[in-house]
């Protein structure tokens, strides 16, 4: 790995942890999103460069799979790199090291720039006449699956609805992207998880939420071990549909 890639350090940290002792997916998540801005940021298309200037990075898709989950207070390093960039999206890949150096997982992710006070797309290329494309790095393997679109099929049912709240937003002013993962993974009970460790989700999002919608979760079961989850928001004209999730379990 070259500077093109940027690799970060984090821990386990036990409150970050579930009954298994081993690192909550959400947190993960977090981690690897972390590791996203601080690679951008040093090199100079992160937040502070694009918020004086009214654009920000909006996450389209997130697709991780995990070998094996970080464990309780272990140290593990997380590996970004931008893999492709176009006028409205760039390709950011993951992998999770753990702390004997044994790469564990890996994440895809698309991004998209907006402008904040239009909230319409922004060309990514016009920021320092398309400085991101000297670090683009198509060749670092990402070995696993590109993230899906989450096609549903019409056998979904409502499992549950939740409101949104002060917790669920983020410096964005909406949802933020990982209590999505959180709330879609909160829908199977724990003895579930007992059973069948996560090994894969992918999510793929669609319109933003912000606090006081009220959300709705359908549940799709393609397999005793897969699941694809629809969430929707409730409006005036209906049903809006915010992001969709697919679900592999070990």
């Amino acid at each position: 790995m070259d500077d093109k890639t940027g690799i970060y350090d984090f821990t386990a940290e036990p409150f970050h942890c579930d009954f298994s002792h081993h690192l909550f997916m959400g947190h993960l998540g977090n981690h690897m999103l972390n590791a996203a801005e601080f690679h951008a940021s040093a090199r100079d298309f992160g937040m502070e460069r694009l918020m004086p200037i009214h654009r920000t990075w909006v996450l389209s898709r997130l697709a991780i799979e995990m070998e094996e989950m970080p464990e309780e207070n272990s140290c593990f390093k997380v590996a970004t790199w931008v893999e492709s960039a176009m006028r409205y999206f760039t390709n950011r890949n993951f992998s999770v090291i753990d702390n004997k150096g044994k790469t564990i997982g890996y994440g895809r992710s698309i991004w998209a720039m907006i402008d904040t006070e239009s909230r319409q797309p922004a060309d990514i290329l016009a920021i320092d006449d398309g400085a991101i494309m000297k670090w683009i790095d198509s060749d670092t393997p990402c070995p696993i699956a590109k993230g899906s679109r989450v096609k549903m099929g019409n056998g979904a049912r409502l499992v549950r609805t939740l409101d949104m709240y002060y917790n669920d937003i983020d410096v964005n002013g909406h949802v933020n992207s990982v209590k999505y993962i959180e709330h879609t993974l909160d829908l199977f009970p724990l003895e579930w998880y007992k059973a069948h460790p996560l090994k894969r989700i992918d999510i793929a999002y669609v319109a933003e939420s912000h606090a006081g919608d009220t959300l709705n979760f359908y549940q799709e079961d393609l397999s005793p071990t897969t699941f694809n989850i629809r969430i929707t928001k409730r409006s005036e004209e209906g049903e809006q549909e915010v992001c969709r999730c697919a679900l592999t379990f070990s």
